[in-house]
């Protein structure tokens, strides 16, 4: 297997500083540069349209009803194929697979920008999709294989998790802006661009990477792409029409039905696409299941905010956004801090913290009132101290679940961890909504379906926590 540095374990010790702790080559951090931009771009284009699809739907045709389909058509194939092209990724190359899903996103975002109606449109935010699907996991495990298990690595990872959550935020801003100034067809062409620039130079800078050649799990790949694809879309019908749709239930019951079908064809298969013993070790699974925790509860935090905050509150869209400030600073400051926290107390007690802290930000939450001047102060403090202990749990989790696997199952690895983030993002709005809606339909109050879905959300997150260190201590 060919490296993106020629020893990183021995250019990384080559580096130490004088007190001992590994630092980064100037190609490491050209690299790192290049990988992190890529998944900065990824996250921003899941957010950048939010604030667009008024003006999307105007310009183009869509009937209300339709709108949600530009941010569920690129969800769809993120979720469903992440696991499928990290596997793939490890098998023709992971650079390779890096530079078509670049390709691929410059190729899509240009067809958004000029697309003439709803069908170019949404054809174009697949494309974006499965751009997304190939090319996060294939940078994380190029990330995860070119720096040595430690240090190094952790500090990168909070890197990631810092801009993942940044991109989150300042999409919606740069969504914001562009619509208002230029058009919203400029927040397509902002990605054609930065692809190119990484499509261009990558050759250049990243070295090959794959594992051991060996034939792909088709009826595996199939199985778990089809489950996948189902679970996404079952969850987002419930989400829209309730949790009794018909086909909502269809969807989730075929999921379910596909998820065991994949888990037997891999216990027989001859080379599985995801083998059971890396599914069943105890950082995988439990990195995860805290992963998933944490993506599904506070995508599901930042809906119900918002919502407090324009319906409760009366706050315009400006408003409500630079309310949001806070996180991206207490997220940076926790992207920094958590590789340190990783490498004192052990990436069990910094993933379950970051739960714990996330759990108790969110019950503070349940304090809100109608009260604008008080509220605010509650909100800025809670919704700062639980972005810290997210991208905690972000980076605690991305340690867990790649540390003591070989290189060549890196881009599963990955594919795991890129597939828990997508899933739990797409999952949790329509979940914890359903609930705030019960309340406020059963009380006439939208506080208190708010109060109710907070405190849903802030119980979960701590069972969680609670799970996530008794099972992460197992050895």
């Amino acid at each position: 297997m060919t490296t993106l540095t020629k020893s990183p374990a021995t250019e990384a010790g080559a580096a130490a500083g004088q007190d001992g702790i590994p630092r980064m080559t100037p190609r490491q951090r050209l690299v790192l540069l290049l990988l992190l931009g890529s998944q900065f771009m990824l996250a921003v284009d899941f957010s950048i349209l939010n604030v667009a699809l008024p003006d999307i739907g105007h310009g183009l045709g869509f009937s209300l009803a339709n709108l949600q389909w530009i941010a569920t058509a690129m969800m769809l194939p993120a979720a469903g194929f992440t696991l499928l092209f990290g596997r793939l990724a490890d098998l023709v190359g992971r650079r390779r697979m890096l530079l078509a899903g670049m390709g691929l996103l410059a190729a899509g975002s240009l067809a958004g920008g000029l697309a003439t109606g709803p069908e170019m449109l949404l054809c174009a935010r697949v494309a974006q999709g499965l751009a997304s699907a190939m090319a996060t996991p294939a940078a994380l495990s190029l990330l995860t294989t070119s720096l040595p298990e430690g240090p190094l690595r952790a500090r990168a990872l909070g890197l990631n998790g810092t801009l993942l959550s940044a991109g989150f935020t300042i999409g919606a801003i740069f969504g914001g802006i562009l619509t208002d100034l230029l058009s919203w067809r400029w927040a397509f062409f902002l990605n054609v661009p930065v692809a190119l620039v990484i499509l261009f130079t990558a050759p250049a800078v990243i070295e090959e990477s794959r594992g051991a050649r060996s034939k792909l799990d088709v009826p595996g790949a199939i199985t778990v792409t089809g489950g996948l694809l189902a679970l996404v879309y079952g969850v987002t019908l419930a989400g829209q029409h309730g949790w009794t749709d018909t086909t909502a239930l269809g969807c989730l019951a075929a999921a379910a039905l596909l998820f065991l079908a994949f888990w037997r064809i891999e216990l027989r298969a001859e080379a599985p696409l995801a083998p059971l013993r890396v599914l069943t070790r105890h950082t995988v699974k439990w990195g995860n299941f805290g992963g998933l925790i944490t993506f599904t509860m506070e995508s599901s935090v930042v809906f119900l905010l918002t919502l407090y905050m324009q319906q409760v509150l009366g706050y315009s869209p400006l408003r409500t956004g630079l309310s949001f400030c806070g996180i991206g600073v207490a997220a940076f400051v926790g992207g920094m801090a958590a590789p340190r926290l990783i490498g004192r107390h052990g990436t069990h007690t910094v993933l379950s913290c970051g739960l714990l802290v996330q759990a108790l930000a969110t019950a503070a939450f349940f304090w809100l009132g109608t009260d604008g001047g008080s509220a605010l102060t509650l909100l800025l403090a809670a919704s700062a101290a639980g972005a810290f202990g997210h991208i905690a749990a972000i980076v605690g989790y991305m340690v867990a679940a790649t540390s003591g696997l070989p290189d060549d199952e890196q881009g599963l690895a990955t594919g795991l961890t890129s597939m828990t983030q997508q899933v739990g993002i797409t999952m949790g709005i329509p979940v914890l909504s359903a609930i705030a809606t019960a309340r406020t339909t059963a009380t006439g109050s939208v506080l208190s379906g708010i109060h109710t879905a907070l405190l849903v959300d802030a119980v979960i997150v701590l069972a969680g926590s609670a799970l996530v260190f008794a099972g992460l201590r197992r050895r």
